[in-house]
Parts: structure tokens; C-alpha cells; sequence
């Protein structure tokens, strides 16, 4: 199974993202029910696999944090692949990330080295840009680049499923892990 854990966005701030996204018109938008803070992708799992990482997940004890989401920002330099909200949550964030990787190493999971920018994507774009396409872009960056929606509370990661569809990919919670 394809899974990843991740940070659930509170439905009140979800709303509030989607309704950030509506000005945007250009590329793919991330559905309002995938917006998440991805901490470790885990790729293609078997059950058992799943079931050992569930033990060790179930065993971190890390207290509550916060996180804040302010400011848009492109991946993929001058031809631009993502569209994301960042995300800041302090070491408290970073040490979450450490913790369940090493978690995840331990019951045998390869995961990918790379650097951890945490972030809630908003839309992916195609590979070849129009210049209408990059206008519209560049105006809700202008306009946006700022927004700033204050913090949450974090209380649980998520053990998330994800099946590929061609219109895009569809997330179920598996588990949740309770922080405090």
C-alpha cells in the first residue's frame, strides 16, 4: 500500500486555504480534503511493514506544538512544478520528522534523503508553462505572495493511505498517533 505520514489540517483552516485557492487560475488544485503537511513519505508498504511501523508510532511520546502556515512559494525554479503554503513549526516540527523517519528506518522502510521543507501544496502545474499561464501565476503571487494564516495546534500526526487515480490521488487516514 502507498502510504505517508502527515499533519491533518484542522477543517477550519482548510476552508480557509480552499478559499485562498479559488483566486488561483491556473494549474492542477490540490483537493481541499488532501491538504497536508507531509513528514515522511513511505511509498509502496507491505501489511506487515504497516503493522510494525503502527507499533513503533504508537510508542512516540512528543508533546503538543505549533505550527505556523505564512507565505506562498514555487518548487521547481523558473519552470514551476508546485505551488505551496509554507509551513514553520520549529525544532518541536523537526524533531517530529526525525523521530518517526528513524521510526520508520527501524522496521525496515528505505526512505529518500532529502532536505525537509515543510510545506501544504496547493497546486502542481505541467511540465511546459504557458506565458498566460505563468501571468496569471505571477499576479496571484503578487497578490498573495503574504497571506498569512496564523497557527495551529498540533495534537496528532497520521498514518495516510494514497491511491492513484488519473484526475489525481485520494488520501484515508489509517492511523492516528496522539502527541501530549
Amino acid at each position: 500500500m502507498r502510504c505517508f505520514l502527515a499533519l491533518d489540517l484542522p477543517e477550519a483552516l482548510r476552508d480557509e486555504v480552499s478559499d485562498l485557492q479559488m483566486h488561483l487560475r491556473v494549474g492542477r488544485l490540490v483537493p481541499e480534503e488532501n491538504f497536508h503537511l507531509t513528514l515522511a513519505f513511505l511509498d509502496d508498504q507491505p501489511k506487515a511493514v504497516l503493522q510494525d511501523l503502527n507499533e513503533a508510532l504508537c510508542e512516540i511520546e512528543l508533546p503538543v506544538f505549533k505550527v505556523g502556515l505564512q507565505g506562498l512559494d514555487l518548487f521547481g525554479g523558473k519552470k514551476p512544478r508546485l505551488l505551496y503554503l509554507q509551513a514553520n513549526g520549529g525544532p518541536a516540527l523537526r524533531e517530529l520528522h526525525r523521530v518517526i523517519r528513524r521510526a520508520a528506518q527501524d522496521v525496515g522502510i528505505d526512505l529518500a534523503r532529502e532536505r525537509f521543507r515543510p510545506h501544504v501544496t496547493l497546486a502542481r502545474f505541467g511540465r511546459y508553462m504557458r506565458e498566460d499561464e505563468a501571468a496569471k501565476l505571477g499576479h496571484f503571487l503578487e497578490s498573495h505572495a503574504d497571506v498569512d494564516f496564523g497557527s495551529f495546534e498540533v495534537t496528532q500526526f497520521c498514518l495516510f493511505g494514497s491511491t492513484l487515480h488519473p484526475d489525481g490521488a485520494e488520501h484515508e487516514v489509517l492511523a492516528q498517533y496522539a502527541l501530549g
